[in-house]
């Protein structure tokens, strides 16, 4: 490759197939690491890059960009949060920043229902203990759940993923209620404060991005504020959530269960939720599906092609003029 080559970073493996497009503009390197760089690591190995595809383990930061030097030309997130982007920094350096919306919305639909009928339904509990090999019979009031005709979910942050889950909801026979930053007008919800949600909803679900002002938007005040026999459902960004107020609001039944597909310091969990029956832990599986990962990388990649071409990029990140 000659000097001019623009050089094109990926921070953790995608599926080949999609990065095959990036060979046809410049030259690839791929971690070789299968696991998230440490900083030192990913200062190294941006150092002189053109674009650089990032995950959401990734912070890119003032540090990253300048270690990535005067080429740098695009940072494509592979997510549609981009709360591990300084975008301000980015931009204020003129590299572009984009992330892969749309795409994995179906996906993280489908996986808060799934949280939210293992929890209701205590599927994962009774899981365990099939597998236990402890005792069991049936009876009438054996391992009793709670169902979702008639319920109310309340839904924060309806935004794209909100309102799939919405849809969903409504086929279950839920009423579906939702607080935003923004007025939208939904079809089957309707607004309410979102004090007025926490104390009327049977289930809570969380879809809001992680800004300084949702962080720990579900505290102790929050959770005491919910109905006793309510849930919690996560699969937006752990730390919106005070895992150590969670676990003691299930504890003592301030709440009656979550389901969680993120944590607060993620991959780790608080060791009392992890010994709790009323709280279903996933893996952060909201976009884990073969489909929308691949069309993840895909779109990623379509980004840094039209940026390294000289078109617009699909998806940029658009930052709020002040």
């Amino acid at each position: 490759m000659s000097p001019e080559t623009p050089r094109i970073v990926v921070t953790r493996a995608l599926p080949p197939a999609a990065l095959e497009p990036l060979h046809s503009v410049g030259s690839v390197w791929v971690s070789p690491h299968d696991r998230p760089l440490t900083v030192d690591e990913l200062h190294g190995a941006v150092r002189g890059a053109s674009a650089i595809i990032s995950m959401l383990t990734d912070r890119i930061d003032d540090d990253v960009i300048a270690a990535a030097g005067p080429d740098l030309k695009i940072v494509a997130n592979t997510a549609v949060g981009y709360d591990n982007l300084d975008v301000p920094a980015i931009t204020r350096s003129g590299v572009l920043a984009s992330n892969t919306p749309g795409v994995l919305v179906d996906a993280t639909a489908d996986l808060t229902m799934t949280l939210l009928l293992t929890v209701t339904r205590r599927v994962a509990e009774g899981d365990r203990l099939v597998r236990s090999g402890t005792p069991w019979s049936w009876d009438i009031a054996f391992m009793l759940g709670s169902g979702l005709q008639g319920k109310q979910l309340g839904i924060i942050g309806m935004g794209s993923i909100g309102r799939a889950v919405a849809r969903r909801a409504a086929a279950f026979g839920m009423d579906v209620v939702h607080h935003s930053r923004r007025s939208v007008d939904v079809d089957g919800s309707h607004p309410l404060p979102l004090d007025e949600l926490l104390a009327t909803s049977d289930v809570v679900s969380l879809h809001c991005p992680l800004t300084p002002e949702t962080r720990h938007l579900v505290d102790a005040d929050a959770l005491r504020a919910m109905k006793r026999g309510a849930y919690l459902i996560n699969t937006a960004r752990g730390p919106i959530v005070d895992e150590a107020a969670l676990a003691a609001a299930l504890a003592d039944g301030t709440i009656a269960g979550a389901g969680l597909d993120v944590y607060e310091n993620e991959p780790e969990v608080h060791d009392d939720l992890r010994r709790l029956d009323n709280v279903v832990l996933a893996p952060h599986l909201g976009s884990a599906t073969v489909e929308t990962r691949t069309r993840m990388a895909a779109l990623a990649v379509d980004n840094v092609v039209a940026v390294l071409t000289g078109k617009d990029a699909p998806t940029p990140i658009s930052v709020p003029s002040s």
